[in-house]
């Protein structure tokens, strides 16, 4: 909490000279600002929740075209922000404002470890439970959260990366009593959240992968494949992209190819970007493109299921050429090559 209406920001300002005012007249207020506007003061109310009435007093005192009636309401919080847009834009808009800014307070929570070096994370982290270190990492940004599980002893990264790509929501008890507990281990103190948060899932998983060099990669996938292989495949179906294709050398799209029916390839090319159709038609010798425009002429409408699962063969087959280490395929944060 401000010790001193100094420390308020305009927006913070605004919000606690709203929460000492009738409902009403602070609708009317709020509607002279802009939505965007409004968004941020709403913000301020329900993260300040309860102002100090110095703090108030002093507020009040800066806006010297302003009378101030009756007692002050020094309640802020969720319920005070929901009813105030309500009153000043309709239920609608109100209700879109405030999902915005649930959305943009996800990751907060452990922010406190944004700069943190990974090997402190990691001293951190020590002898928590696989599920608290997935709910810590999942909130962190994928490149670091990627040194992290690295770093982690070789036998929980699977217990990790499993608890991650299977997890759903967390409670604002269990996020406040995670965060909480490892700032004061830090030698801090944190308050726990409102929103329930998203976190955790497929895609955080992948994202945490695709930055981790290849032998913790392989050795994830492997210890999913073990354990969940169903799991595991759906985790490799998103770590690269039938448009992926694009980034391989030609040398290695050329052996990709290969190996592709031209029907098959003819279906994956359905509705495939340009980009994804001209690397392809150039990587192929000039009878096989004859080929492969006579299957696309006469291919006709097809599913997207059948589209899908033809694209899902090309991906197979470069991951398979690059488990045998034929093809070279390229992540997203590697070193440049050097000259």
């Amino acid at each position: 909490m401000p010790a001193s209406a100094k420390d308020l920001t305009g927006a913070q300002k605004v919000a606690v000279i709203l929460m000492q005012m009738d409902q009403s007249k602070a609708a009317v207020v709020m509607k002279q600002f802009s939505e965007a506007e409004a968004e941020d003061i709403t913000a301020e109310i329900v993260r300040l929740r309860r102002v100090d009435p110095a703090v108030a007093d002093e507020a009040v005192a800066e806006f010297h075209d302003l009378s101030v009636t009756g007692r002050y309401q020094r309640r802020g919080g969720h319920d005070v922000a929901v009813g105030l847009l309500e009153a000043s834009f309709g239920s609608e808009r109100a209700a879109g404002v405030m999902e915005r800014l649930a959305s943009n307070a996800m990751g907060k929570s452990f922010e406190f470890l944004d700069e943190a070096d990974p090997g402190q994370v990691i001293t951190l982290l020590d002898g928590e439970l696989p599920q608290t270190i997935a709910l810590v990492l999942a909130h962190l940004k994928p490149q670091q959260a990627s040194a992290v599980l690295t770093g982690i002893d070789v036998g929980l990264r699977t217990d990790v990366a499993q608890a991650i790509a299977t997890m759903g929501t967390a409670t604002p008890e269990s996020v406040g009593i995670v965060s909480t507990t490892l700032k004061v281990r830090a030698g801090a103190v944190v308050s726990p959240r409102e929103q329930v948060e998203v976190v955790g899932g497929i895609q955080p998983l992948v994202e945490i992968i695709n930055r981790s060099d290849s032998a913790t990669e392989r050795a994830l996938l492997d210890g999913l494949d073990a354990r969940d292989p169903a799991l595991a495949e759906e985790v490799r179906s998103r770590m690269l992209t039938f448009e992926d294709i694009v980034k391989l050398e030609s040398r290695d799209i050329q052996q990709v190819l290969r190996g592709i029916d031209a029907s098959v390839l003819a279906t994956a090319m359905k509705g495939a970007l340009p980009a994804v159709v001209e690397v392809i038609r150039g990587n192929v010798s000039e009878r096989n493109r004859e080929l492969l425009d006579d299957e696309i002429a006469a291919i006709g409408p097809v599913r997207k299921s059948q589209v899908e699962e033809a694209r899902a063969s090309v991906v197979r087959a470069i991951r398979e050429l690059e488990a045998m280490g034929a093809i070279t395929v390229h992540r997203a944060d590697e070193d440049a090559l050097v000259e």
